[in-house]
């Protein structure tokens, strides 16, 4: 029997408070869950699949009737808007793949704190909600606009600052950027921000605030925290372990193009003859242009097919295949460059946050 204070025992109830009785349990308080690989091999994740990435503690108090979201700032007139009344916008649906900024961060050498995730810290969903711009229009944005802060009910963990995030202008009146509701044709489940989200599509995943309450418009570049300090990449390469000045970082916008094998899973052992190789690849906002898989550790390499669904901020579906005559050994690697020319690397470039890791994906597996 486990015992009810149990840190298994804690995980097991927080899994099942938030639907992630299959996921794997990072940190429980706050709750964060990453899917194990095999979860991940179909274009939409199931909600149930989602990985769950949490700063603080879930907000206990998700009352839609009484929610609003206020706008405020460099407007003509802040408003505050019920969720009914965002709702009367017009609806857009946006099929995106969200990937936590750290993803993969449990690779990098020499390590770096954070939650150590390996390489389920993502997933893709179809989101429905009405357009940023459609909100703040509603306020009158004035000409000194120029950024886009977002709050959220969440609150802060002992003496951790409040998450705010920001986003420049631009982006936030992308018509591709949406405050959703609604998350695969349901209303967004509360870990993952009933009963309103910003989404940031192309975006690393933290720019998607959860339990979204005010869009304060800025003249300048937010102080919070989470902008001036976290969420920041080298501008220039570093070596491995190396301190980086604050005056040689910047905040990070995008995702690094990456590809994930979903079978076959590794070390499997598998009969001889046809074995079948599939996955995913994903860029941010660009498309993906090819896959390639090496069979031979990377000696060699042979184009895959890309194949099913496509949308401009979602992951492609990959599938290759090989003969494997004899009993033997095999390290299958997955490489993918981006419609701008980008090519997923050998080895990811460290950073001290533990950001994008993105080099080539492996499973290796023993053929009888």
């Amino acid at each position: 029997m486990v015992p009810a204070g149990s840190v298994f025992a804690q995980a097991q109830t927080s899994a099942q408070r938030f639907g992630k009785e299959k996921l794997i349990a990072r940190s429980v308080r706050p709750p964060d869950f990453e899917a194990p690989v095999a979860l991940l091999d179909s274009f939409i994740t199931p909600v149930e699949h989602f990985y769950l990435r949490s700063h603080m503690t879930v907000p206990t108090q998700l009352n839609e009737a009484a929610w609003a979201l206020k706008v405020g700032g460099e407007v003509d007139t802040p408003v505050s808007l019920s969720i009914a009344e965002i709702k009367q916008l017009p609806a857009v649906t946006i099929t995106m793949t969200l990937e936590c900024a750290g993803n993969g961060r449990a690779f990098f050498d020499p390590p770096v704190a954070g939650i150590q995730w390996e390489k389920g810290a993502v997933g893709t969903a179809r989101f429905t909600g009405a357009r940023m711009a459609d909100v703040l229009k509603r306020a009158g944005v004035t000409s000194t606009g120029r950024n886009v802060e977002m709050h959220a009910a969440d609150r802060p963990l002992g003496n951790m600052p409040a998450f705010v995030r920001q986003v420049p202008m631009a982006k936030a009146m992308d018509p591709d950027t949406i405050l959703a509701y609604a998350m695969n044709g349901q209303p967004i489940p509360a870990g993952h921000g009933f009963p309103l989200r910003a989404m940031i599509p192309g975006w690393e995943g933290a720019y998607s605030v959860k339990w979204l309450t005010a869009l304060n418009v800025l003249d300048k570049d937010s102080d919070s925290f989470w902008v001036a300090t976290g969420y920041r990449y080298p501008t220039k390469r570093v070596a491995p372990g190396a301190a980086v000045d604050a005056r040689d970082m910047a905040p990070l916008l995008g995702l690094a193009v990456k590809s994930l094998i979903t079978q076959p899973a590794e070390g499997a052992s598998l009969p001889g003859g046809n074995i079948a190789v599939a996955g995913f690849a994903w860029a941010g906002d660009v498309d993906i242009a090819k896959v390639d898989i090496s069979i031979d550790s990377g000696v060699t390499w042979q184009p895959a097919r890309l194949v099913g669904e496509q949308a401009k901020y979602a992951w492609r579906r990959f599938e290759y295949s090989f003969a494997a005559s004899k009993p033997e050994s095999y390290l299958i690697l997955s490489r993918a460059t981006d419609a701008k020319g980008n090519v997923q690397p050998a080895v990811s470039h460290w950073n001290p946050s533990g950001y994008l890791w993105n080099q080539y994906d492996a499973v290796r597996v023993e053929v009888k």
